[in-house]
Formats: structure tokens, C-alpha cells, sequence
């Protein structure tokens, strides 16, 4: 690779980082225009760490055979012991990270040791050239443990890389790797929002909805639930289960509604506030009911299952209503917080307390009950007619049949 080509795949990956390529595209075109060049690599690997509440972090491939490898792979969390953090303490990485140097090469097919297993198996394969390099981000750059980008090269070439083509990467490895930081961080921020605000929500927040008093009128479907007793399982159950059970019967009720095609906006405590829009407001309905029947058979499996581990059980009190709200962003200039707020929403959260009351795990409003296609409809009976604090007249609700659980 002359100085020449390596400047203009530098201008290429300036380009491409700005036009927003994700990580794993910029890999694969950059091997190939490498390979165009005269440099040939064979294979290659890059990943850096990432802001996620499973996942510690993601590793990009690409190699020239036939070898069937996925582009893209999220790792497992490295320091919590078991398979995937001895496999990383045996790798060139890690060794590189605690002698504080940046780069390993390995001349594996001209005499060079051989001395992590991952070098073999590429001697293994026919790779004669190995380089491993760590491209640090400094000071406040750090994102959590996002501290840099790892990336490892190797070739089949017979005479390996030259001198050349080391002073070529040397020179564009650090250029991608800026690119791929700039395509994790966005990545990183779709997460963030998404996972702390919802995923409309979230959407909505990156597409520039950020101005304080801004909302929309809409109409929604509204989820209030929250856990029965459990004031009474904190009293009662030891501290270090506590965390255990909320994570628990949480998952259970995100995912229900989320497969109903709900959005979560809150969670306060035990508690639970989501929104389910559509067109059809009776579609929007419907799908909060259908949300319901999701959990009430994924709260009867996790309670078997928790009581099989001599675990605390509990099950959720559900309050369904529709109405008009007002959906964005209220708070300070400092604090926003992207959310509904109108009587809609307070009548949500007291019809779900009204639950404890008349001791059902579902109620919904009389609006809610009309809004619904005849066929759900027919599936409520009244539980009588209530007055609920802070709305200004009584309220009819409704529940399940419990003879058609």
C-alpha cells in the first residue's frame, strides 16, 4: 500500500464515519478497500465497550473465506467471573492492557512466538501475520467502561504484512477507530433513552423533542399497575431479595406490554405507568387488554417458578382507562421529564388502587368498557359503582369475568 492509497482510505473513512455507517459496515468496506490497495488482510476483528444494562459490550468480524461468522456480536460482562472473563484474561488485549502497551505484533508464520491460544488458532488457519492494536480514549472521553477501541489484524500472505502495511495501519486503524467510537455513541444514546424513557419516548427525545412545555394532545390508552403487598414483603422478606423480586415481576410487566405494543413511560417503586395509542382507539384498547392476559399467564410462571426457589410471590393490580392526555416534555430547564399528565392519568393510577378494595387484579374505567370492540366487551362484568378521590364523580368499573379465567 503506497502513502498515497493510505491517505485516500483515510479521506474514505472520514467520509464514511460522517455519513454514520454503523461499526460493522465500516469494517467490512474497509477491509475490502485495504485488500484493493495491496494490503491483504484476512481477517479481521474490532469491538469496543458500550453503556447497557445486559451486554458489556460488541465485537465486529470479517474475514476473506468462507468461514460463516456473525458480523456482530454482543459479549458478555467480563468481571463477574465464569467463561467469558477467562476467555478475555487470556487474550492479547488483556495482556496489552496490563503492560500498558498498544499494539502486539506477531510474525507467526516466520518464527515468532506463539503465545495466546486465539495466535494459534490463527497460525492454525494459515495466517503467517498477526497485529493487535488498543487505541485508549482519554480523560472525560470515557464513557463508563467504554475506554477504548480493540481491534486485531492478520494475513495469509505469504511474505505476511510488509513494512509497509504496518506503518498503513498504523496510521488508518486509529481513523477507524475514531469512526466506530462515533457509531457506538450513537448506538449508546438510542439505548439510553430507550431503556430510561421508553421507547416512543426515546425515539421521539433523539428526533429533537427536547423544548420544555412542548406536548401533544392524544389520546391513549393508560396502564397504572403496581404489586400487591408489597409494603408488606419489604417488611418482611430480607433486604438482599428485595432488588431480585422487583427486577423480576418489572421484566414480567414490560415485556407484557411491550409485546402488546404498549409503551412503558415510568416506573415509580413497584409501580407502573404505560400508553397504548393507536388509530383505533378501541385497537389501542384492546392491546391494553391482550397486555393484561400476557401477564397474567407470565406472572403465574414466575411465581411458580419463584416458589419452587422458596422465593416471595406476589401478583400485580392493574388499572386500565382511556382518555385524552398530554404527552412531552414538563419539568425545568435543567430536568425534563418526557411523559403524560391530565386527569386521565390520575383516574388511571385510582381506579388500579382502587383494586386492593374490591380485591380484583383488574379493573378498568366505564370509558375504557365502551371504547372496547364488542367481542372484549362482552367479556367484563360491572363490580360496582365507585367514588375515586380526586375525580369529581363516581366512576363505574369493570373487571374479567372470572368465571372465563
Amino acid at each position: 500500500m503506497t502513502l498515497l492509497d493510505t491517505d485516500i482510505l483515510l479521506d474514505w473513512i472520514v467520509r464514511r464515519g460522517l455519513d454514520g455507517l454503523d461499526e460493522g459496515q465500516l469494517l467490512r468496506e474497509f477491509c475490502e478497500k485495504c485488500r484493493e490497495a495491496g494490503l491483504m488482510v484476512s481477517r479481521a476483528l474490532s469491538f469496543i465497550d458500550t453503556l447497557h444494562p445486559v451486554h458489556e459490550g460488541r465485537i465486529y468480524r470479517w474475514n476473506d473465506d468462507s468461514v460463516e461468522e456473525p458480523a456482530a456480536t454482543d459479549y458478555a460482562r467480563t468481571d463477574q467471573g465464569g467463561p467469558a472473563a477467562e476467555s478475555w484474561q487470556r487474550s492479547p488485549f488483556f495482556h496489552l492492557l496490563q503492560t500498558g502497551e498498544e499494539e502486539l505484533h506477531r510474525r507467526i508464520g516466520f518464527g515468532d512466538a506463539v503465545d495466546f491460544s486465539v495466535i494459534q488458532e490463527m497460525k492454525d488457519a494459515g495466517h503467517t501475520d498477526y497485529i493487535a492494536f488498543i487505541h485508549r480514549f482519554a480523560g472525560d472521553t470515557k464513557i463508563g467502561d467504554m475506554d477504548g477501541v480493540y481491534s486485531a489484524w492478520s494475513t495469509r500472505h505469504s511474505e505476511g504484512f510488509s513494512d509497509a502495511n504496518i506503518v498503513a495501519l498504523r496510521r488508518l486503524v486509529p481513523a477507524l477507530a475514531l469512526a466506530i467510537k462515533s457509531a457506538a455513541l450513537a448506538r449508546i444514546a438510542d439505548t439510553l433513552v430507550q431503556v430510561y424513557l421508553g421507547r416512543d419516548a426515546g425515539r421521539r427525545v433523539l428526533e429533537g423533542s427536547i423544548q420544555r412545555g412542548v406536548a401533544d394532545r392524544v389520546e391513549a390508552a393508560l396502564w397504572f399497575s403496581d404489586l400487591r403487598s408489597f409494603t408488606a414483603i419489604t417488611d418482611t422478606a430480607k433486604p438482599s431479595e428485595i432488588i431480585p423480586l422487583l427486577n423480576d415481576y418489572a421484566e414480567a410487566v414490560i415485556t407484557s406490554i411491550h409485546e402488546a405494543g404498549g409503551d412503558v413511560l415510568k416506573l415509580i417503586g413497584d409501580g407502573t405507568l404505560a400508553v397504548f395509542r393507536a388509530d383505533d382507539p378501541a385497537e389501542a384498547c384492546r392491546c391494553a387488554l391482550r397486555a393484561e392476559e400476557n401477564l397474567r399467564a407470565r406472572m403465574k410462571e414466575l411465581n411458580e417458578r419463584r416458589l419452587a426457589a422458596e422465593q416471595p410471590v406476589t401478583t400485580a393490580y392493574i388499572g386500565l382507562h382511556i382518555g385524552e392526555v398530554f404527552y412531552g416534555n414538563i419539568g425545568s430547564f435543567d430536568r425534563l421529564d418526557f411523559t403524560v399528565v391530565g386527569p386521565a392519568v390520575n383516574e388511571a393510577s385510582r381506579i388500579a388502587s382502587m383494586c386492593r378494595s374490591v380485591d380484583r387484579p383488574l379493573l378498568v374505567s366505564s370509558t375504557f368498557a365502551e371504547t372496547l370492540p364488542a367481542e372484549e366487551r362482552a367479556r367484563l362484568v360491572s363490580v360496582g359503582r365507585f367514588a375515586l378521590r380526586g375525580v369529581g364523580k363516581a366512576q363505574d368499573l369493570f373487571t374479567i369475568d372470572p368465571e372465563l379465567l
